[in-house]
This record gives C-alpha cells, sequence and structure tokens, in this order.
C-alpha cells in the first residue's frame, strides 16, 4: 500500500515504556475531557480474590480510548490537523477519536472491519464520522503499516503511538492513588497500547505489582508469544467479542509488551460470558465483551488470589447480545 498521509515512527524505541512524566502531563491535558472512572468492589463474596473494577466503559464515549484520542489530538498541532484525523478501529478508538474530533472542529474518518458491532457504528455516524468498511484481514494489516491507500490527514493509530499510550496510563495512576496497596492488575490485550501504557504507570511508581494481560482462547497470541519467547501467530476464531483478538502480536507492540507484563491468561467465551453476568446482576455494570476479559480470568481463578484491579475497558454492546447474555442465551 501507499498513501498520501504522512506518519511519524510513535517512539524511537520500542523497548523503552513511555515516562512517567508523559502520562503525568497527559492528565493534565485530559481533566477537562476524560472521567476519573470510579474503582469498585466486585460485589461477590465467594472468590478467592478481592477483585476491584476500574470502569472505563463509564467515558462519553463508552471506553478508555477516549483518554489516547484525546491526548493525542491535543498534543497535534493545527498543521498536523488540518486535513483531519483518521483511525483503524473496530470501533472504540473510532468512536474516542470522532467524539473529540467533533469537539475541536475536525474531520473523522474511521476504517473499520466488515463485522464492527451497530452499537459501534450507529453512534459513529451521529458523531459525523466517515465510516469505510474492510476486510478483517486487510483492517489488521493497515494496523500494522501504519498506512492506506488514498487516505489522508493524521493517523491516530488505536495502540502503537506514545500519546495514545500516555493517555492510557493515567489509568494507572488512578488505580494506584485509589489502591495504593493493591497486588496484581489485569487489562485486556488488543494490540497492547492499553495494557503497555497502564503498565509504564505501574512500573514506574510501584514495579512489584504483578501485571497481567487477559485474551480470549479463541484468539491469544500474546499468551502464546509469551509461553515461545518470540512473536508466534496463533488460530483466530471470531466471536461476539471484538476490540481484541487476532492471530498475531503486532510487531512494533512485541518488545514492550513482552517486557512490561508478567503473562497472559486466556479465558473461554463462556467464561467472559459469565463474567459479564455477574458483572451486570452484582453491581449493574453494561460492559461489552473486551472489557469483561479481565473479570473473567479472576473469577476462572486463572489470575491468583489477593488485590486484584480488572480494567473494564468499554461497555459499547449491541443491546440484543447484552440481553442474550443476561438471559443466559448462547451468542
Amino acid at each position: 500500500m501507499t498513501s498520501s498521509a504522512t506518519w511519524t515512527k510513535p517512539f524511537e524505541n520500542y523497548e523503552a515504556p513511555v515516562t512517567l512524566a508523559d502520562i503525568q502531563a497527559a492528565r493534565e491535558r485530559l481533566r477537562q475531557i476524560a472521567l476519573r472512572t470510579p474503582l469498585v468492589r466486585l460485589n461477590v463474596e465467594d472468590g478467592q480474590a478481592e477483585i476491584f473494577l476500574k470502569l472505563e466503559n463509564l467515558q462519553p464515549s463508552g471506553s478508555f480510548k477516549l483518554r489516547g484520542a484525546g491526548n493525542a489530538l491535543l498534543l497535534a498541532t493545527p498543521q498536523e490537523l488540518r486535513e483531519g484525523v483518521w483511525t483503524a478501529s473496530a470501533g472504540n478508538m473510532a468512536l474516542a477519536l470522532a467524539w473529540q474530533a467533533r469537539n475541536i472542529g475536525v474531520a473523522c474518518t474511521a476504517i473499520v472491519p466488515e463485522d464492527a458491532p451497530i452499537a459501534k457504528l450507529d453512534p459513529l455516524k451521529r458523531l459525523g464520522a466517515q465510516v469505510i468498511k474492510v476486510p478483517f484481514a486487510d483492517y489488521q494489516q493497515i494496523q500494522r503499516e501504519h498506512q492506506y491507500e488514498g487516505m489522508r490527514g493524521r493517523l491516530i493509530h488505536p495502540f502503537a503511538d506514545a500519546a495514545v499510550m500516555a493517555g492510557n496510563g493515567v489509568i494507572g495512576l488512578e488505580i494506584l492513588e485509589d489502591l495504593p496497596n493493591l497486588e496484581t492488575v489485569i487489562i485486556p490485550y488488543g494490540g497492547g497500547g492499553l495494557s503497555c501504557g497502564i503498565a509504564s504507570a505501574v512500573r514506574a511508581l510501584k514495579p512489584e505489582v504483578r501485571i497481567l494481560a487477559a485474551e480470549t482462547d479463541t484468539a491469544a497470541p500474546l499468551a502464546a508469544s509469551l509461553a515461545a519467547g518470540r512473536p508466534v501467530s496463533v488460530s483466530y476464531t471470531p466471536s461476539f467479542i471484538s476490540g481484541i483478538g487476532a492471530p498475531f502480536v503486532f510487531e512494533d507492540m512485541w518488545p514492550l509488551a513482552s517486557a512490561l507484563l508478567d503473562g497472559s491468561v486466556a479465558v473461554s467465551l463462556e467464561e467472559v460470558r459469565q463474567a459479564m453476568r455477574i458483572m451486570g446482576e452484582y453491581n449493574h455494570i453494561i460492559t461489552e465483551g473486551a472489557g469483561a476479559v479481565a473479570t473473567a480470568a479472576v473469577l476462572s481463578g486463572k489470575a491468583g488470589s489477593g488485590k486484584i484491579v480488572c480494567i473494564v475497558s468499554g461497555g459499547n454492546i449491541d443491546r440484543g447480545v447484552f440481553t442474550k447474555i443476561l438471559q443466559s442465551e448462547g451468542i
């Protein structure tokens, strides 16, 4: 592919985490954009872990992505934004980018996979974004190459961008302030921008905290790659869970993820459904599938014991799908 869009390598050394100063500066920029989301105890009594939920599903755009998109846009110059912004996203980064782009009067284009859920596509249209659907393999190739033929404007990559990760890292600052004696943080893993951003903050301030990724066993390339000590490909099966899951670890994130994370836990689709039901029934939380994988990992017993914070990354889910899951019907 070729592109008329310009892209600067997001960080010079992929093995160096985003600095604490970057994250603290992002926090100041984002005070008027993103919520300081609550950290709440999951209301279950019979478990080996004390489970706390960081509710990023409560952000105005419905997911944590508002932090990274907002920070990246606030750092961009007027010249960089002159021809608008674009991203390749399963939905949540596109929604966050469209939300903030509308606020500052900048055109936004979202390239999405053909199976992107209606719960994410309809709000995109309401926010005035141009939506381009492509096959799933093409969508992931765009994320790998950081370009799309004919696309103009500033690319805000959904994860492999230092400004995006610094915005995500603010979540880590908030967690440490609200629960300084935590023992583990477990984070949904898609491209790696959320986990590496949070880990950069936590490693800088409390390096003894265990940091785990969470994936589904229908697509868990990080767990397989960490076990092999190098990036490996895995089988990929589409499911109701959008936003995470790929047949590979993205090359530009592997050195950072492998250096910052202590491991990855893979859970089944039924374990994710059960976590969604428990959070819905016990804490009245609406979460999408990707937003429930961390909680599923802890409830399944695969993430150990102690004080564990689960990142509930988003709540943008089709109402019909969520209703069927709550009613214990298969999806």
